[in-house]
């Protein structure tokens, strides 16, 4: 909806008297070259360099844009940039809030504005996730027709939460989580900035670090905690932002954790160690120190992946499938929701029965081949599709197991030199005492003479 009154006297005052509001309001760019992080969609040229009025495009006008991203990247900031920056009407409606009647209002007063004064009207839409099919409807004409220029935000996947024809009509911009290094950025102008801390206090790199950890890529949420932290230790008359100042304002403690560092591979190792060993309250402990520091949650999953093979194989055949559908998951829904999902991975694969047969097998078998043991394929095993391979003799003798009651035939698999060796030696432990009966059983019945 049009600003009213009262949202405008709140404006003016907040120009006036900055302090007054939250500092991660005060930091908001001004211009998109203030932007931090998402370069590659600031390029001269884009669609969101073009909607703040850089070139002219000709007969071509800027784009409607649907901008997707985590919480914190800056799909509100850039609205804010383009409204700032643009001699265009701007409207910003919530679809938490905002319902169909609302929508209509704007595209009337964009037709308006368009019709009597030439005014072009652009729409800001934060959360269109929430907005129903119905809702989202009501959009169309006003985008396909450019009554109004439509800028909507998500933090939601598109393609399941936006109607297909709205997404035909705009551009797909997907934002990327801020970097270490941006919001590091951002905290040092927060700092210095005449519209943030005014160099009233220092910001030590440990307690620097620590912020970025808690921060996790979030801009909003490194300015609001550093504001806090600020706040405190001006009132204890300090000019320094110490950790255990930070700690008590956010009540988050730091966790000792280097992530290019040792920290970062004996912690891994911990928890991978605890897995094999079934110790599930010591899984958990290093699950959380590595959740806590801001370890890559893909990186935990890949670590549960390999444990699942290494360490459990076939003493039980769902760990692996639990620990592939949980790096899945991860990789789709990132933190916090993930460390749920990591939990319960590594939860299964500690109390899952464990065996290193396969490794062990795998590792035996690579072994004789680096030492050459390797030999001919047998002649009734080798391709007898192509013309001549009958003349070669290739596949002459070969049984079809599929023929024979057992569905195994009594014949030589493996080369000469290998004919008796035995690579996988399964455990009974959990469901690999199957296998085991198993190999031991096919074994007989393949003629195999016992090592």
């Amino acid at each position: 909806m049009e600003p009213d009154l009262f949202t405008a006297a709140a404006e003016e005052r907040q120009e006036k008297d900055p302090a007054g509001s939250p500092l991660a309001v005060r930091m908001r760019p001004r211009t998109l070259d203030e932007v931090v992080g998402q370069q590659h969609l600031l390029k001269p040229g884009s669609p969101l360099r073009r909607l703040v009025g850089e070139g002219t495009g000709g007969p071509a006008g800027p784009s409607s844009v649907i901008l997707w991203g985590p919480p914190g990247t800056g799909k509100t900031t850039l609205a804010y940039v383009v409204s700032k920056a643009t001699n265009k009407r701007f409207v910003e409606l919530s679809a938490i809030t905002a319902g169909v009647k609302e929508v209509r209002a704007v595209i009337e007063g964009a037709r308006r504005a368009t019709g009597g004064y030439g005014k072009e009207t652009v729409l800001f839409l934060d959360e269109i996730h929430r907005f129903s099919k119905a809702q989202q409807d009501s959009l169309l004409p006003a985008v396909e027709n450019r009554w109004v220029t439509l800028i909507a935000a998500t933090t939601e996947n598109p393609y399941f939460s936006v109607i297909s024809p709205l997404l035909s009509r705009s551009l797909l911009l997907t934002l990327e989580p801020l970097t270490d290094d941006d919001v590091r950025g951002l905290l040092k102008r927060a700092l210095s900035d005449e519209r943030g801390l005014k160099d009233a206090v220092t910001l030590p790199e440990d307690t620097e670090e620590h912020l970025l950890r808690i921060a996790g890529g979030d801009a909003r949420r490194a300015l609001t905690a550093l504001e806090a932290a600020a706040g405190a230790a001006l009132d204890k008359g300090e000019a320094e932002i110490s950790l255990t100042t930070l700690e008590e304002t956010v009540d988050r403690a730091a966790v000792k954790y280097d992530r290019d560092g040792d920290q970062h591979y004996d912690v891994a190792s911990a928890l991978i160690k605890s897995i094999r060993g079934s110790d599930v309250d010591a899984a958990l402990h290093y699950l959380a120190r590595m959740i806590e520091a801001g370890e890559d949650p893909r990186f935990i999953a890949r670590r549960l992946m390999i444990s699942a093979s290494e360490d459990i194989g076939l003493a039980d055949p769902n760990a692996l499938p639990i620990a592939v559908a949980a790096a899945q998951a991860v990789a789709m829904i990132g933190f916090p929701e993930a460390a749920l999902t990591l939990s319960h991975a590594t939860i299964a694969l500690a109390l899952a029965p464990k065996s290193n047969a396969a490794t062990m097998a795998i590792g035996a078998a690579m072994e004789d081949v680096r030492k050459g043991l390797a030999g001919s394929v047998p002649p009734h095993l080798r391709d007898g599709h192509y013309k001549g391979a009958a003349k070669l003799g290739h596949a002459q003798g070969y049984v079809y197991p599929h023929d024979l009651p057992e569905g195994i035939a009594e014949q030589q698999y493996a080369p000469d030199a290998l004919k008796d060796r035995e690579y996988y030696t399964p455990t009974r432990h959990g469901a690999e005492a199957r296998y085991a009966d198993a190999v031991e059983w096919t074994r007989q019945h393949l003629g195999r003479k016992r090592s």
